[in-house]
């Protein structure tokens, strides 16, 4: 796919990505998928990021070809990529930050490499392509295992572990109550996953009815509109007796709806790096003393927060990007034993050839759209 700019994609030739590291593999895309994160590209919210670009962080494939230093992979392996692009070698890799490893992005004072993520991220193309150039080839992709359903992996690239460490960071014990800013993919995820750590009830704010239905039938949880509240804050006190929830996910991000003016100044004028709504509710929702997770993705720049409030209730804040190499093995475990079905949120699936109308469709939220798959050409043969 080629970007030509807010709102515009389309499925172009573009010359066959080769070797130019050592450490290199070229893999050959079998299924990619379109996220909640790039359509923060698509519609123009991300800086720096240059007509031409090919999005996509989350693709498996086929490995077609290895640099001469690369010693764990083969030509023939089935792989998932994690969306991360780390060196396993630096301070951070060492501490398993993959997601801020500090030599695949020249911007890496905050965050590493993405694939497909704008040049803020380190400017590499990414998957919703037939090839793809993978840096580090030793460090990220991973052998899917063969009695793994493609489908299952796919979503392991970066769904699921971000889901899963947003929960983690949450901290979650036996007993909380855990409520979920976002009813997209990672808001749908992060519910089922956070059932592995105890909670006594998972509750999800949204306000597209059909993602509400359709993340209490996958996870399953209490799932209420926003639209139907007077104050979603005062809502969430009220359910926990006035204490507010022990841990609040922000699983939305930069293009949250619910406030006129945080959309005004946040999506429109562009003021701040996006409509801080969720998070403003999660920091007002969450009890004294608890926990708010932020895996929605906001840009570089400041966001109009309430932070007086972080230091008066005694709030922790936890944020990053997914580790996802990490939590490969345990997530594996995971779907292996049937504890969770990645692939059960997947709605759509569409030819690489027609990316614009997948954009589009996932953009409006046509066709109860929750997850879309793009297959390439070149994984038909």
């Amino acid at each position: 796919m080629d970007y030509r700019g807010p709102y515009r994609v389309r499925a172009t030739e573009k010359p066959h990505p080769v070797i130019e590291h050592p450490e290199d593999c070229i893999v050959r895309v079998t299924r990619s998928c379109i996220c909640g994160s790039d359509l923060h590209l698509y519609h123009g919210l991300v800086p720096d990021t240059r007509v031409g670009s090919t999005f996509g962080h989350e693709f498996i494939g086929i490995v077609e070809e290895i640099g001469s230093e690369v010693q764990k992979l083969k030509v023939g392996d089935h792989v998932l990529v994690p969306f991360n692009i780390s060196c396993g070698r630096c301070a951070f890799c060492k501490q398993e930050l993959y997601g801020n490893c500090h030599e695949s992005n020249p911007e890496a004072t905050a965050v590493g490499g993405i694939f497909g993520y704008s040049h803020t991220a380190g400017g590499f193309n990414g998957g919703q392509a037939e090839y793809v150039r993978v840096p580090f080839a030793d460090v990220g992709p991973t052998v899917i295992p063969p009695d793994m359903d493609p489908d299952d992996a796919l979503l392991l690239t970066d769904v699921v572990p971000t889901a899963y460490q947003a929960c983690e960071m949450g901290g979650i014990k036996k007993g909380d109550t855990v409520v979920i800013f976002g009813a997209g993919p990672i808001g749908i995820m992060a519910a089922k996953c956070a059932w592995l750590f105890g909670p006594s009830r998972v509750i999800v704010i949204d306000h597209i009815d059909y993602r509400l239905e359709f993340v209490r039938n996958y996870a399953p949880c209490e799932a209420y509109s926003f639209k139907e509240m007077d104050d979603v804050v005062e809502f969430v006190k009220k359910t926990t007796d006035w204490f507010g929830a022990d841990v609040c996910i922000d699983a939305v991000g930069c293009e949250a709806s619910g406030d006129g003016w945080q959309t005004l100044t946040g999506r429109k004028l562009l003021i701040q790096a996006g409509s801080a709504t969720a998070l403003h509710w999660a920091i007002n929702s969450v009890k004294k003393g608890g926990i708010v997770s932020i895996v929605g993705v906001y840009g570089p720049t400041g966001n109009i927060i309430p932070i007086g409030n972080v230091v008066n209730k005694g709030i922790t804040i936890r944020a990053n990007q997914a580790s996802v190499k990490r939590l490969l093995p345990r997530l594996i475990e995971h779907v292996q034993s049937g504890r969770l079905n990645p692939k059960g949120i997947i709605t759509h699936r569409i030819p690489l050839e027609d990316v614009a109308d997948g954009y589009r469709i996932f953009s409006e939220k046509m066709d109860n759209c929750i997850k879309t798959v793009l297959i390439p050409p070149s994984a038909k043969r």
